[in-house]
């Protein structure tokens, strides 16, 4: 089996010759695992099943001042501390201009203009189209995250408004994205802290789930896969997410949830994507013990299918560069 046909037996739950595995990484500890080994390509020769392409225009982030960036939207991310994502420091969207701010045109085909040449170049990937920042996420970034979690209760037209002009938004990305030989939609939206649902299931309800279940619903009609990204301790809306149609889940955090039980209750119709600790095991954990852990993964949850091996997130600074090297060989090895 290539690497495509590993990730589509295992989503279809069934038994793959080896599990799929994927791996990402940050600035500084892409720059960690280079000096490793000694070799600045190193990531070029994971033999990652996934061919990741974004839903951003190319180049549409601009560096306007030192550490500053602004996105397509408008938006500024200061990444003075976070050299990966950063923190927004401006408010684009208020109940004043939410029916008239100019959103980037979603059809524009210079946006996908190179999804043909790097299919090309990967054969044998499994083609995820990548839309981030899907949903609350995006709601937040353009409104802020207190005017929205507060406007949730105390203006809910202004929030639905804004809520509804993010999802014709995606609802075009969709349409444009699935014409391009793509596998899957990966929709990124992070709902829950540590604790769980950052709003509440009810607000969740209300708001979110209407709008996920109609880009969901299109991306299926498109005969692509659904995979979603969300942090934090969101088990209770699993139910929900597979009644949605929703393929695959990430990022599988094992700090906020137990992935072997997880497995049990909902293996048969979900997929798990992630599962290997960020926040202790790559850290402070030993090579033995992150060896031990990504076998029992590779053994339990990938058993009869539904998952793709990978850390629950990309892979943070502090992680020690010998348990990650111990845990790239476990993927390669089987």
């Amino acid at each position: 089996m290539n690497n495509r046909e590993l990730v589509i037996t295992s989503l279809s739950h069934n038994q793959p010759t080896k599990i799929p595995y994927h791996v990402t990484f940050t600035h500084i500890a892409r720059a960690n695992m280079a000096k490793y080994y000694g070799d600045c390509e190193f990531e070029s020769k994971l033999n990652n099943c996934l061919l990741w392409l974004d839903t951003q225009a190319p180049n549409s982030w601009k560096e306007v001042q030192p550490n500053i960036w602004t996105d397509e939207f408008g938006c500024e991310w200061n990444r003075t501390v976070d050299k990966d994502i950063g923190n927004v420091q401006n408010c684009q969207i208020t109940s004043s201009n939410v029916n008239n701010f100019s959103f980037p045109d979603p059809s524009d085909v210079f946006r996908y203009s190179y999804y043909e040449q790097r299919i090309k170049e990967n054969p044998d990937k499994f083609v995820v189209a990548d839309l981030g920042f899907s949903l609350f996420e995006r709601a937040w970034i353009l409104a802020g995250m207190e005017n929205v979690l507060v406007g949730m209760i105390d203006s809910p037209q202004f929030i639905h408004t804004l809520f509804d002009r993010i999802l014709e938004y995606n609802l075009s990305i969709i349409e444009n994205a699935c014409r391009n030989g793509i596998d899957a939609m990966r929709f990124g939206d992070d709902w829950g802290s540590q604790f769980g649902l950052i709003m509440g299931y009810d607000m969740w309800n209300e708001y979110i789930k209407p709008r996920i279940a109609e880009m969901y619903k299109l991306t299926k009609s498109k005969g692509k896969y659904v995979i979603i990204h969300c942090c934090g301790k969101i088990e209770s809306i699993l139910p929900d997410l597979i009644e949605l149609g929703v393929d695959l889940f990430n990022p599988f955090q094992p700090e906020v949830m137990n992935v072997y039980d997880i497995k049990k209750r909902y293996g048969e119709k979900l997929s798990f994507f992630g599962g290997i600790s960020t926040q202790q095991l790559l850290p402070f954990g030993s090579v033995s013990e992150v060896q031990d852990e990504c076998k029992r993964l590779l053994e339990f949850i990938g058993k009869n299918g539904g998952y793709v091996a990978s850390p629950a997130h990309d892979i943070p600074p502090d992680a020690k560069p010998e348990n990650i090297a111990a845990m790239l060989d476990i993927f390669n090895n089987q």
